[in-house]
């Protein structure tokens, strides 16, 4: 994942499911994981410190470690 650019807008699906999530909100608070689910659809929205990524979905806007999921389309 890591030779493949990510960039705000491109869509991203879940392929693996983190031990719990972060808010991307400007204080983030933990969440269980299962408020995003394996296969998930989402857009990235932004890079955040510590190799996190914001990524929209429907339950909200939470952050990712790459590792977690694919860009499934890039934006042009």
């Amino acid at each position: 994942m890591s030779s493949l650019k990510i960039k705000s807008g491109d869509r991203v699906r879940v392929i693996e499911l983190p031990p719990y999530v972060k808010t991307a909100d400007p204080m983030p608070m933990l969440r269980p994981a299962k408020v995003i689910s394996l296969g998930e659809e989402g857009i990235v929205l932004n890079t955040r410190p510590a190799g996190y990524w914001a990524i929209r979905f429907t339950q909200g806007a939470f952050l990712l470690e790459s590792k977690y999921f694919e860009v499934i389309e890039s934006a042009e």
